[in-house]
């Protein structure tokens, strides 16, 4: 079956070994970003997923930040100086786009619409996911490598006071992105019988 979609979803991978050898601007790629962001389904079209798109040092700056707080969490010299190397990869990119997440526009819908208000949290997740995804597709469509961490929550404060953050902004994740250094892992699949059922 052809379909470019799924060829390009098929082809993108987690890729680790990531440079700042890249030909488009910082413009060309917030753009887009944001348009795969504002693109993106959310419930109700609440369209409460919020990005900050750092580049370069600031990029640089946040995995910094992260790497500091992990020293207290290391048990000897040698997990800590793995943990900074595994830092200083991500820091090695071009940029870093964290991802949130709008607790009051979740708040919102939960006293508009209460016979829902336990599933908004819930689609916030979906939200916030689909963006995610949509964003490191359309960066690997352009060429540019990424990875998806999550080291939140150990740096929330740390990101809400560096980069003015508003409050209500839940941090999800954090995509890495650059330049293509190395290769992709193999990725595996389970047998589809095992993962599918079919009805006709």
């Amino acid at each position: 079956m052809s379909n470019q979609f799924l060829d390009q979803i098929t082809q993108r991978r987690t890729i680790y070994a990531i440079g700042k050898n890249v030909n488009q601007t910082p413009e060309h790629l917030t753009d887009l970003i944001q348009t795969a962001i504002k693109q993106s389904p959310s419930s109700f079209n609440s369209q409460s997923s919020r990005a900050v798109i750092l580049f370069n040092g600031e990029s640089e700056k946040f995995w910094n930040l992260v790497a500091e707080k992990l020293k207290s969490y290391a048990k000897d010299e040698e997990n800590a100086s793995k943990t900074a190397a595994k830092m200083a990869s991500f820091a090695a990119g071009i940029g870093t786009v964290l991802f949130f997440e709008d607790m009051d526009v979740v708040k919102g819908l939960q006293e508009q619409f209460p016979s829902y208000a336990e599933n908004f949290p819930i689609w916030a997740e979906h939200s916030t996911a689909i963006a995610q995804f949509a964003v490191w597709t359309a960066l690997h469509t352009d060429g540019i490598g990424a990875s998806l961490q999550h080291y939140n929550p150990i740096v929330d404060e740390q990101v809400h006071a560096e980069w003015d953050i508003p409050a209500s902004w839940n941090l999800r994740a954090q995509l890495a992105f650059g330049s293509i250094e190395g290769e992709a892992k193999a990725k595996g699949f389970m047998d589809d019988a095992a993962r599918f059922k079919v009805f006709q």
